[in-house]
């Protein structure tokens, strides 16, 4: 039976993860009705390497989480670059627009952590329903969602919907908006496991060169991670670009156990410490794989618009921030005084999100081609370790942490090269960037 349910919402969004909570939390502190709306139940578990950069960090200060140790964060001074017997420790860049540290939590309570502060804003969470697909209105317009509650189907309604819903994209892809198979893909697993070696380590520790016992003169494809999480455990895990030729034909949950085995014994990182279920896995959505970002009433954050950083897989601070770019122009949309000037102001964000991440997007795409070469990643590794000022430069931009203006060398260069690359190829706009000044 099918019964409609019609809450007189001003924005549904749809999916609790970082983004959508975000989102959902800006809307509600401009005043405006927001219904969040989420398939599982917290807590729940979510595929992730728990570590927070500082960019995450500053997103997080905005919906006034609370960072300190005391309300269960454990904090970084910055990461460790590992490959084979070179390693670099590289501390935070000391910044005006970003703290000087990072975070691990698991996202088993860490999404519902953001979710409580978008309720807290006033946002109305509903969780247990799976949305299933866009409404329309009678001009084609989104103007709401289906979906599957307590068994029954529901829908909801409100001008409009914005899509939080992941990697999967199904709200997306009801109106045909389909990944771009030439832009950045990426592919990770992870597992928990228990280490009283690396559980505290105060760095987050990154592995360009993966190699297995069986075959120690061979790099594996991918990179590597250990980070600590105060609690006892780590969260280890590997990931793989598409422009490797490792892409797809890798068992990566074995590799990930045959790189683990090379590992010193004392560290722990064996199947009898495993302090979780089975490896999992989950695709990375990269450097704007999937746009336009809006479209007839609905919009995309996160996953769901392919917002991964493609220099370190890092999804969560770029989610955060769309949220909080999507929820100025949904505001300022619905306070225009007729429909094409409401529609002109939520088109507009699909150029924010260009204005604010395409150079730099552009430029991880770039890389992210290079470095599916053997021969350069091998370049990287063993030439590049070698020069500290060149690799303070180097976590400068594979984290996106400068000031601008730069203070120092290091910020006017990653600026710059920022500057000089062309953007994914929407129209260009001037906004007021996340720290108020202008971009």
């Amino acid at each position: 039976m099918t019964t409609p349910v019609t809450p007189d919402a001003d924005v549904i969004v749809v999916g609790a993860g970082p983004g959508g909570s975000a989102a959902a939390y800006h809307l509600a502190r401009r005043g405006l009705d927001v219904l969040l709306l989420e398939k599982t139940a917290f807590p729940r578990e979510k595929v992730c390497g728990d570590g927070l950069t500082p960019r995450s960090v500053a997103g997080l200060l905005k919906m006034g989480v609370d960072t300190s140790p005391e309300a269960g964060w454990t904090r970084n001074r910055g990461l460790r670059v590992v490959a084979d017997d070179r390693v670099l420790e590289l501390d935070w860049p000391v910044l005006d627009s970003f703290p000087d540290y990072g975070l691990t939590r698991t996202r088993a309570d860490f999404d519902q952590l953001l979710a409580s502060k978008a309720v807290e804003a006033g946002a109305s969470l509903q969780t247990g329903v799976n949305v299933t697909a866009p409404e329309f209105d009678l001009a084609g317009r989104v103007a709401g969602v289906s979906a599957r509650r307590d068994g029954r189907t529901v829908r909801y309604r409100a001008p409009v919907v914005i899509a939080a819903d992941g990697v999967s994209g199904r709200l997306a892809l009801a109106l045909g908006v389909k990944r771009d198979p030439k832009r950045p893909m990426g592919v990770a697993v992870r597992r928990y496991y228990e280490s009283e070696a690396k559980h505290d380590d105060p760095y987050l520790e990154s592995w360009l060169s993966l190699r297995t016992a069986d075959a120690p003169e061979v790099i594996q494809p991918g990179y590597g991670w250990i980070f600590g999480l105060g609690d006892g455990r780590v969260n280890v895990g590997l990931g793989v670009l598409n422009s490797s030729t490792g892409y797809g034909k890798t068992d990566y949950r074995a590799l990930l156990r045959d790189w683990l085995a090379t590992t010193p014994e004392e560290w722990g990182l064996r199947e009898e410490t495993a302090a979780d279920g089975p490896v999992r896995g989950a695709a990375l959505p990269m450097g704007f794989n999937r746009v336009p970002h809006y479209t007839r009433g609905m919009i995309l954050v996160g996953d769901s618009g392919g917002m991964v950083n493609p220099f370190n897989g890092e999804g969560i601070a770029y989610a955060v921030e769309a949220g909080e770019i999507a929820a100025r122009a949904v505001a300022e949309a619905l306070r225009q005084p007729n429909a094409p000037r409401r529609e002109a102001r939520l088109r507009a964000y699909g150029a924010q999100m260009d204005a604010h991440l395409g150079s730099y997007y552009r430029m991880g795409e770039i890389f992210v081609h290079l470095i599916g070469n053997p021969r350069i990643m091998r370049l990287c590794t063993e030439y590049g370790l070698r020069s500290r000022p060149l690799m303070r430069i180097v976590l400068k931009l594979l984290a996106n942490l400068t000031d601008t203006p730069g203070r120092d060398l290091a910020d006017r260069v990653v600026n710059g090269i920022r500057i000089a690359t062309p953007r994914q190829g929407r129209t260009p706009v001037r906004l007021a960037s996340l720290d108020g000044r202008r971009a």
